[in-house]
């Protein structure tokens, strides 16, 4: 028999703050994000006053509002939802890079599990099936990743 430690997360582990950072542009894509991130933490019995909501102009915005509720030491977790979708312009690479650069720092940086719930895509019908159709809910799968890094970090902290 092996004496290797093994350290998972799972999503039964107490108690906990969420932050939920939600991008107010593409608001009928984030919009839909939002609701898949609140299902999954509430299935896993998260309550309703463990969650916070804080709605930003856009995906550039994420990265401060994000750094700002690490820094309160408010929340245990952090979800970052937002949507930016490629448009004829450059644009969409300078938002969608400083947003993941901006958010993946305040998780390193912090200590703190941040979870990236931002599309970014091509087209609105990618975000369509990203955000509850064909490829599932990825607001869900952020939500599902925060609780998972949570109770890892938890663990390995003892």
């Amino acid at each position: 028999m092996s004496s290797i430690k093994t350290i998972e997360g799972g999503y039964g582990f107490g108690s906990a703050n969420y932050g939920i950072a939600v991008s107010r542009f593409n608001g009928f894509i984030v919009e839909r994000l939002l609701s898949g991130a609140l299902e999954a933490l509430q299935k896993h019995g998260v309550e309703d006053r463990e969650i916070s909501i804080i709605k930003v102009p856009g995906a550039f915005e994420l990265p401060l509002a994000v750094k700002t509720m690490a820094e309160s030491e408010n929340y245990d977790a952090i979800i970052a939802l937002g949507a930016v979708i490629r448009g004829g312009t450059a644009h969409f690479e300078y938002v969608a890079g400083e947003c993941v650069k901006g958010i993946s720092h305040v998780g390193l940086t912090l200590g703190l599990p941040v979870s990236f719930g931002v599309l970014t895509v091509d087209t609105i019908e990618q975000a369509i099936e990203r955000a509850g159709s064909k490829a599932g809910n990825k607001g869900e799968e952020a939500a599902l990743t925060a609780m998972e890094m949570l109770s890892l970090m938890r663990q390995i902290k003892g």
